[in-house]
């Protein structure tokens, strides 16, 4: 019996899909070894670097409890597995005066010699369970600037509050925020509400990327001021979020 067109393109896109896969499961592995390298070869220079390496220290609320500060971002790589977004600051030029966001903001410096650019990026960093951090990286180039934005993103982490606090929802499981909070940042101001389970994040595309990484799940929002300004909408953001652990 031949195979038809259709049978021959739906075995052709599952062999696809599984190259893809495999390729994206060999890349994380790859990452995950680099990180036990560097690891493995960091000799700490602060006091609670050498704690966190002996073993004294193995839980990162301690720290944030404590309200140490933290020096070293190989000490939050220790004590954490975590995942990085860039947020679409910038824009690039598009046809008939359109424009695509894009991660990089490029600026430009006049000098005798010409035109001096540079960029920069806005890093979002979390383990889906808690923890989130947001850093602010400029340099000449794009990767550098990416490379300095996710290592301030790790120095600037905080906890992040969960339960389930939605009126209409009787769960045991942390998906959203425990109150009605309100973060401000420039002329942008946040209030985030507590929402049942299976609302999803009824919020901005950009702050989807932050709440995702802080592991909550449901939420509603409410945005006032000129949301247009990310910068300042992700940092009003990280500001409510930051009003959860107060006690």
């Amino acid at each position: 019996m031949k195979k038809s067109k259709l049978e021959e393109t739906e075995e052709k896109s599952e062999e696809i899909l599984e190259e893809e896969i495999s390729k994206e499961l060999e890349k994380k592995e790859i990452e995950k070894e680099r990180k036990r390298e560097i690891l493995a070869s960091w000799t700490p220079k602060t006091k609670l670097g050498k704690e966190v390496k002996e073993g004294k220290i193995k839980n990162i609320d301690e720290i944030l409890d404590a309200k140490r500060k933290i020096l070293e971002e190989q000490i939050v790589d220790y004590l954490l597995n975590l995942k990085s977004e860039l947020i679409s600051l910038g824009q690039s030029k598009g046809k008939f005066g359109g424009g695509k966001r894009r991660a990089w903001r490029q600026t430009q410096r006049k000098t005798a010699e010409g035109n001096i650019p540079t960029f920069s990026t806005m890093a979002v960093v979390g383990d889906e369970n808690g923890h989130i951090g947001i850093g602010m990286g400029k340099a000449k180039e794009t990767l550098p600037a990416r490379d300095k934005a996710i290592r301030k993103a790790k120095l600037n982490i905080i906890s992040v509050n969960r339960t389930c606090s939605a009126f209409d929802c009787s769960c045991s499981e942390p998906h959203t925020i425990p109150f009605k909070i309100t973060g401000k940042s420039g002329s942008v101001r946040i209030v985030l509400i507590p929402a049942p389970q299976g609302t999803g994040l009824v919020v901005g595309s950009e702050l989807k990327k932050v709440l995702k990484l802080a592991g909550i799940k449901d939420i509603y929002s409410k945005t006032f001021g000129k949301k247009r300004t990310t910068f300042n909408l992700v940092k009003a953001c990280i500001n409510a979020l930051k009003k959860t652990n107060i006690k």
